[in-house]
C-alpha cells in the first residue's frame, strides 16, 4: 500500500482507511521501513518509483486472470503473490524517497480494487464460485471502500474495516488443491460482514450531510 506518512494525531481525508487501519499503519510503517531499507536504497538508486511499483503489482495481478482462466495454476498464484508483495513494498519506497502523498494511496486503492474486481470475475467466468456469490462481494466490496473515502472527506471514518481479499486470495489454495468449492462460503460469509458495513456507512453518511 502507499497511504502517506503519518502519525496517530494526523487527519487523512478521502482515502479509505479506518481508524484501527490507520493505527496499525504507524507501527507497521516503522517496521517496513527498517526492513526493507536496503531493498529501498537499490530500488531509489535504480530511479525505480513507487509509481512504477504500483502499475507492476497491478500487472501482475491482472496477469492472474489469463493465467487462471487457462489453469496455469501454478504461474497464475505465483502472479498473485507478486502483485500482493509489490503492493507492500510501494509504500515504503514512497515514504524513503520522500515522495508520499494522498495521490499516491488513492492510485494504490484504485488498483487494489481492480485487482479484485478482475480476479472475482474470473473466478466467475471458470466456475470456480457462483456467480451471486462473486457478483455480491464486488458490489459491496466496492461500495464499502468508496463509502469509507467519503466517510473520512465528512471526518466520520469507520472506527474498523472488513477487507478480506488476502483471505480469499489464499483460500484459492485450498478451493484449487484441497476442498473444490469451499470459496463460495468464505465469500458468503464475508459478504454478510461488508453488507454491514456498508449499511453503516450509508447511515453515517445520510446523517452527516
Amino acid at each position: 500500500m502507499n497511504p502517506p506518512a503519518m502519525n496517530s494525531t494526523t487527519s487523512r481525508k478521502a482515502d479509505c482507511y479506518s481508524v484501527g487501519e490507520r493505527k496499525a499503519m504507524v507501527w507497521t510503517q516503522q517496521v517496513r521501513g527498517r526492513w526493507l531499507m536496503p531493498l529501498l536504497k537499490v530500488l531509489a538508486a535504480c530511479q525505480i518509483t513507487p509509481d512504477h511499483l504500483t502499475l507492476l503489482s497491478l500487472a501482475c495481478g491482472l496477469a492472474f486472470c489469463p493465467l487462471y482462466f487457462f489453469q496455469y495454476l501454478p504461474a497464475a498464484f505465483a502472479a498473485l503473490v507478486l502483485h500482493i508483495l509489490l503492493d507492500g513494498l510501494d509504500g515504503p519506497l514512497a515514504r524513503h524517497t520522500g515522495v508520499a502523498s494522498r495521490k499516491g494511496s488513492f492510485a494504490d486503492s484504485m488498483s487494489d480494487q481492480t485487482v479484485i474486481v478482475a480476479t472475482t470475475i474470473t473466478l466467475m467466468i471458470s466456475h470456480t464460485i457462483d456467480v451471486a456469490a462473486g457478483g455480491t462481494y464486488i458490489f459491496l466490496y466496492t461500495v464499502v471502500v468508496l463509502f469509507a473515502m467519503i466517510r473520512n472527506a465528512l471526518e466520520i471514518p469507520y472506527s474498523w474495516l472488513v477487507r478480506p481479499r488476502f483471505i480469499v486470495y489464499a483460500w484459492l489454495l485450498v478451493e484449487a488443491y484441497w476442498w473444490t468449492g469451499s470459496l463460495d462460503f468464505v465469500l458468503w460469509g464475508f459478504n454478510g460482514l461488508l453488507a454491514i458495513k456498508l449499511l453503516t456507512g450509508f447511515v453515517h453518511i445520510r446523517r452527516r450531510i
